[in-house]
């Protein structure tokens, strides 16, 4: 009876070890990530009137122009800077641009 119990012991040890070994080997496998593909450059604003041009842009296809526009326009006069794109990359913008929050705890720039 003790017989069993060692040898089964013994056969679950070397199949915990064998897995542990696999397991290593997969990580090794993985290495560095990937490069995540580079954000599109944002407009970097000089004079306040190239927001209009630059806010135009960025809300041509929202769903509520005038509302994209106006907060758009608020934050490229104050942060200098408006995303390229028509949605996402707001973080090339940095801080000023992304923590900026309305009264409600939203973010105000589009």
């Amino acid at each position: 009876m003790a017989m069993k119990h060692v040898a089964f012991l013994l056969l679950f040890f070397l199949l915990v070890s064998s897995d542990g070994e696999e397991a290593s080997r997969e990580v090794a496998d993985l290495g560095a990530p990937a490069d995540t593909p580079a954000l599109p450059p944002p407009h970097k604003i000089v004079d306040a009137k190239d927001c209009i041009g630059a806010c135009d842009e960025r809300c041509s296809l929202h769903s509520r122009k005038n509302v994209c526009s106006r907060a758009c326009l608020t934050c490229c006069n104050t942060c200098r800077c408006v995303p390229a794109g028509t949605v996402g990359n707001r973080e090339t913008c940095g801080k000023c641009y992304t923590e900026w929050k309305t009264h409600g705890n939203q973010t105000k720039c589009p």
